[in-house]
């Protein structure tokens, strides 16, 4: 099962960013103003109850032994006297318990407190929740003077006041923050849009841009706007560019004059060698009346003119490439005997050369002469660098594994139907082709001995192979055979009606 993943803009990814960072805020900002809010009310309460409290009991004026009836009246006084809020007071005297409500015991009451009461002359105060209410408890023990000294009665009164005010105020104080964050978050929308869009402005302008010098305009510029971190990038973006396209016209400059220096100087010797091929011909039918040194002397001019008349063919057909000027001229032909006017024209028909293997009926609409120069100059090449014999083969393919539609073909009918293409091998005896010649064996001027810097050939007849090839819409490679050799394998797409093997 394959996961899409989802793309998330920068666009998005900034304004997220900006309200995670206005909420981060708020939330860290609201938190620590309740902490504090909190802390100051329940303490001001806390502060209020328990001095008024201990003031209250040091006022206090209990006989002992205790009598419950006057203390309990005692305790209702002190309880109608709390303050900030009405107490409820609880009595202790050894196994006493004496309160201003029903109740002479309360469950608020720790034993925590009672130790810490007891210890303590002035006291202690406790802060306790039961069933989610919050209450205060003082608990003050009454002393008597003595000289000096001041001695615990052994009697103990709490105070017992519920908080539910204080929390009230601050559970309002917390629905208020809470619901400001909202539209906090809401109003902090706004600047977050406002600020991804001066941001990504200067990213989309880079974006366009790029993609229109990748399509060749070169003049593209930047407006720049401000003085920010991103203006300078569209600075450091249009000096680039600029630049970029002064080196590319000064390279497409030189490369044009280099073009048209080999198309001028191949045209301009094509009239020279031909009266010297003319007078070289002639030579040739009088070598054999002449003195051997004199003779020698005659066919390697003649040899060496015919190269060079060859090489000025070759460069004025990649000039015509280079200049695009090169044109398919196409006919229906049958490929075999057109394979077989090639070779009968360059006289490859000894077997011990050549040997063909070309199915009649092979009919293509292709350009004969490209054609003819595409198979001349792989057969020349496979005798010339490789070793007899050159075997040629001739097929189609309708289709190939993976090709589209190849999977729903069920017949011989389904299958023409689909595209074919022409295969054409040819493969040499020889010892092969280096692995490091085979990825430029296409390359203009390339030759696989550098020691060969003068040979037969010129170095461009694979290359304008390759473009010939490339003109039909097909392709071609070079590898090694299994059994040794080169191959050379051209594939040209056909349509359905055109193989009929």
């Amino acid at each position: 099962m394959n996961r899409r993943k989802t793309r998330i803009g920068l666009r998005t990814r900034l304004v997220l960013a900006f309200l995670l960072v206005a909420a981060v805020s708020a939330g860290t900002t609201a938190t620590l103003a309740y902490r504090e809010a909190r802390n100051a009310i329940l303490q001001q309460a806390q502060d209020t109850a328990v001095s008024s409290f201990r003031e209250r009991v040091q006022e206090l004026a209990t006989p002992l032994p205790v009598e419950p009836l006057s203390l309990q009246e005692q305790l209702r006084r002190l309880a109608r006297q709390g303050n900030p809020h009405p107490w409820v007071v609880f009595a202790e005297y050894g196994s006493v318990r004496v309160s201003s409500a029903d109740k002479p015991v309360s469950s608020v009451i720790t034993p925590e407190l009672r130790r810490a009461a007891r210890a303590h002359p002035r006291g202690n105060f406790q802060r306790v929740d039961r069933n989610g209410t919050p209450w205060l408890t003082v608990g003050v023990p009454t002393v008597f003077q003595a000289g000096q000294t001041t001695r615990p009665t052994g009697l103990v009164l709490y105070a017992v006041m519920p908080l539910t005010d204080e929390e009230a105020n601050i559970q309002a104080m917390l629905n208020a923050a809470r619901d400001g964050a909202v539209p906090g978050l809401a109003v902090a929308l706004v600047p977050a849009l406002l600020s991804a869009r001066s941001v990504l402005r200067p990213v989309r302008d880079l974006r366009k841009a790029a993609r229109s010098m990748g399509d060749g305009r070169l003049d593209t510029r930047i407006q720049v706007r401000g003085s920010d971190e991103l203006a300078d990038l569209a600075r450091t973006f249009n000096e680039s560019s600029g630049e970029l396209e002064r080196t590319v016209g000064e390279l497409r400059a030189a490369e044009a004059r280099a073009r048209r220096f080999a198309s001028d100087v191949s045209h301009e010797l094509r009239t020279p060698l031909a009266g010297m091929l003319a007078v070289t011909e002639v030579l040739d039918e009088d070598a054999a009346g002449l003195a051997p040194d004199t003779a020698a002397a005659v066919r390697l001019i003649s040899a060496e003119t015919g190269k060079l008349a060859l090489l000025v063919e070759d460069l004025m057909e990649i000039s015509r490439f280079d200049a695009r000027a090169a044109e398919l001229n196409t006919d229906e032909v049958d490929i075999a005997q057109t394979i077989r006017k090639t070779l009968k024209s360059r006289h490859w028909i000894d077997p011990a050369q050549v040997v063909t293997d070309l199915p009649d009926g092979i009919r293509a609409r292709i350009d004969p002469r490209r054609f003819d120069i595409v198979i001349a100059n792989l057969v020349g090449n496979a005798l010339k660098h490789g070793s007899a014999p050159v075997v040629l083969r001739l097929r189609t393919e309708p289709y190939g594994e993976g090709a589209p539609g190849a999977a729903m073909a069920t017949d011989a009918h389904d299958a023409s139907l689909l595209p074919a293409r022409l295969v054409t091998e040819v493969a040499d005896s020889g010892p092969g082709i280096p692995a490091d010649v085979l990825p430029h064996i296409f390359d203009r001027f390339y030759k696989a001995d550098a020691a060969r810097s003068r040979s037969a050939g010129s170095g461009l007849g694979l290359a304008i192979t390759l473009e010939n090839v490339r003109l039909h819409g097909g392709t071609i490679r070079a590898a090694n055979g299994p059994q040794g050799g080169a191959v050379f394998t051209v594939e040209i797409p056909l349509t359905g009606t055109e193989a009929t093997a």
